[in-house]
């Protein structure tokens, strides 16, 4: 018997296909369809009478969707969420109910999520914590990606690290074609369509997977969700859970009519999907067929995914195992969320289903809302676990971490600053959603900086100082990447700019890493030039246009030159900021501004000539000299920071030694500048004065740094072997 048998016509991809200009319902094509899907629906009753007939193999009631055997089992399914049909037709099966269905120890757990844009990729980290901190599998997610979230989410998992998690990418722009035709008016837009093409879109061999909306959050073990596949029975091919609202019913508003349902529907936030049987069942044609037929009446879909498969379900009512609601509890303001659960305590997954999120009524939403935020503000670095006791593929990025750690010398003095430079810190990359158009003449600079928590009031004043692109790399707790979000969607100023790429950094380890960071921002700029700058410096009024002029009238992109921006200082935390050079000579000769840190080190900015400047119209160059640390706009392929230098001392120093090294010109621009605002002391600088051992520390790895610099660039480097310590 071909137990499968699915008999269809041939069809377009939609009937837009071939008749772009027409809409559906012209009279001739919407006819011609009209007999073609009563002819197809007529071989689908047919199919349907033979599907519903018990099969002739035990074997076939029970997927086998896992790669392993049952030897070691660990976790058990609480309920079955059968409604007394499907009890009632599992009746003669009296094995399930001596043996419960379990998950093996170190079977994979595969989980497809559709996520596209900043800010799912966001949100999509908060669901991936609440899974990670209950399960005890091998998990496997497969992200169906727009390029932006694939760059976000493929850094954050490289960096992330997590023991026995692999991440499979899936690009959306190629599938936006399969389902681009269908109008739908939700506001997850084409991606909320496509759920419906995983059995395409996930690789062949692939039997069976938990899909989730982005917006989920778990409450217990995955793996028991998991075990429920083991449930399924007869042709049931696809796991769901009763919609919550009156939705279906069509009876929220006068006209409301939505698209055909099996009673209240099936919500598609949470869905198990039996790949192998779905193709077997030429699950393609089954919905498309469905979704052309209903949208010549709907017009649209209102729900996006969820009205398709409602509509095939209500059709094919067989393929549905209902899951009991624990496994999808809606909160929106028009579900009946409440009636599905007697305790709170009972619930295994939230669905924050509403565009409102957190802001729903429910009576339990205090607890649901603080269940959320715990995963929310959870320190990442916590999930780093290993799985005792299953075999794991060989990450090869962390062997080598590993084995670069383990040469270290955990007796040296120094060991905590040797191993900060190998330290791999969790990266969110485009925080916030970011855009950016290149301008034609590449000219363009990007502002780079880094910061901590505690300098966050100064991004409104530098986005008013300069108007280009800025690549800041923040250095943040979990919990205060949420702050940092809070007040950056709170900000006029901020919200207003989007060309401003936010970076987070996640904090590890004791020192602050300040040339990481530094590098992370660097890496991340998309134009020609970068103005490596500090947060606690504005720039003057229009420095942004000025630095792009002068890469035209000093041919940057064909000679290597640092161009110096002269650095200055206040010690007011109130500065009517100069509008002009004369303005700022005024107040320095007033004693309102000093160059920067005449006071303490004169040296970093001595070379710049600060005298000359005062009278320069013209651009000068001027010479390295030791310990000169110049803020400078540079080509974007210069060479980034030293790593080993962290928290206070010689992080600049060692970068602008290395720009001298390659041979570039110092030249200082004659009407440019910046000013530092006064600030409370880092604690990286208050360690530095305190604690001697930093400063024997930050001297050998100065000592250490000025040697490579020797040997990978022979004699020309000689000179830095005799630069002066700053300790």
């Amino acid at each position: 018997v071909s137990y499968y048998l699915y008999i269809i016509l041939p069809l377009p991809l939609s009937p837009l296909e071939a008749q772009s200009s027409t809409p559906v319902g012209g009279a001739g094509e919407r006819q011609a369809l009209e007999l073609r899907v009563r002819a197809v629906e007529e071989e689908n009753r047919a199919l349907r009478r033979e599907l519903s007939r018990p099969p002739r193999s035990p074997s076939a009631r029970h997927p086998n969707g896992g790669h392993r055997g049952n030897q070691s089992r660990t976790h058990s399914e609480e309920g079955t969420g059968d409604n007394e049909g499907q009890k009632a037709a599992a009746g003669g099966n009296s094995s399930d109910c001596v043996q419960q269905p379990v998950v093996d120890k170190c079977e994979t757990i595969h989980v497809a999520i559709v996520c596209a844009g900043y800010n799912a990729s966001r949100d999509v980290v908060t669901l991936v914590k609440s899974v990670l901190f209950h399960r005890r599998n091998p998990l496997h997610f497969h992200f169906i990606t727009d390029s932006i979230a694939q760059q976000i989410l493929s850094s954050l998992f490289h960096t992330w690290m997590v023991p026995a998690v692999k991440v499979d990418f899936y690009d959306a722009d190629e599938l936006k074609s399969e389902v681009s035709w269908i109008p739908n008016k939700h506001y997850s837009g084409i991606y909320g369509l496509m759920k419906l093409v995983l059995t395409k879109t996930l690789p062949s061999d692939l039997q069976r997977v938990i899909v989730l909306d982005t917006d989920i959050t778990f409450a217990t073990d995955i793996a028991e969700l998991w075990a429920v596949f083991h449930k399924f029975k007869g042709q049931q091919v696809l796991g769901l859970v009763e919609n919550q609202s009156d939705w279906y019913l069509g009876n929220l508003w006068k006209n409301h009519r939505p698209w055909p349902a099996l009673g209240r529907g099936f919500n598609t936030g949470v869905i198990l999907l039996l790949l192998d049987r779905l193709r077997k069942l030429r699950w393609e044609q089954m919905w498309r067929l469905t979704a052309e037929r209903e949208l010549m009446s709907m017009l649209s879909t209102s729900l996006a995914d969820q009205d398709i498969f409602n509509a095939v379900i209500k059709q094919n009512p067989f393929l549905v195992h209902q899951l009991p609601c624990f496994w999808n509890v809606q909160l929106s303001d028009h579900t009946r969320s409440e009636k599905c659960y007697k305790d709170v305590s009972d619930l295994k997954v939230i669905h924050w289903n509403s565009p409102k999120k957190l802001r729903v009524k429910n009576k339990h939403v205090e607890f649901f809302r603080n269940l959320y935020l715990t995963f929310l503000e959870y320190d990442g670095n916590l999930l780093r676990r290993e799985l005792f006791g299953c075999p794991s593929e060989a990450d090869h990025n962390s062997e080598n971490l590993q084995k670069t750690l383990s040469e270290l010398d955990e007796d040296d003095p120094c060991y905590e600053f040797r191993r900060e430079r190998f330290t791999v810190h969790r990266t969110h990359l485009y925080f916030l959603h970011y855009e950016y158009e290149p301008s034609s003449d590449n000219t363009d600079v990007t502002l780079v900086a880094q910061l901590s928590m505690d300098r966050l009031q100064m991004l409104e004043a530098i986005c008013k100082h300069w108007e280009g692109p800025i690549s800041l790399a923040l250095y943040l707790s979990d919990a205060e990447a949420q702050q940092f979000l809070r007040y950056a969607q709170g900000s006029e100023v901020l919200m207003s700019r989007g060309n401003v790429g936010y970076h987070i950094v996640y904090k590890e380890g004791q020192f602050y890493p300040v040339n990481l960071l530094r590098n992370v921002a660097m890496r991340h700029v998309n134009t020609p030039y970068m103005f490596l700058s500090d947060i606690d410096f504005l720039p003057m009024y229009g420095l942004y246009e000025y630095l792009r002029k002068s890469v035209v009238q000093l041919d940057m992109a064909n000679a290597k030159k640092a161009l110096v921006v002269p650095a200055f200082e206040t010690l007011r935390y109130r500065l009517s900021y100069p509008k002009s050079k004369a303005e700022l000579l005024s107040q320095l000769d007033m004693g309102t501004l000093f160059t920067f840190r005449y006071h303490v080190w004169t040296k970093g900015h001595a070379p710049t000539n600060f005298a000359k400047w005062r009278t320069a119209t013209t651009p000068y160059r001027v010479q390295w000299e030791a310990d000169f640390e110049p803020y400078v706009m540079v080509r974007r392929d210069s060479p980034e920071y030293d790593r080993r230098f962290v928290g206070f001392g010689w992080n600049k120093v060692a970068h602008i030694m290395e720009l001298d090294a390659q041979e570039y010109e110092f030249v200082v621009l004659p009407n440019a500048y910046m000013i530092h605002m006064p600030h409370a002391p880092s604690f990286d600088i208050t360690k530095f004065r305190s604690n001697k051992q930093y400063r024997v520390c930050l001297k050998t790895l100065k000592e250490e740094f000025q040697q490579n610099m020797s040997r990978r660039y022979g004699f020309a480097a000689l000179k830095y072997m005799t630069a002066e310590n700053n300790s």
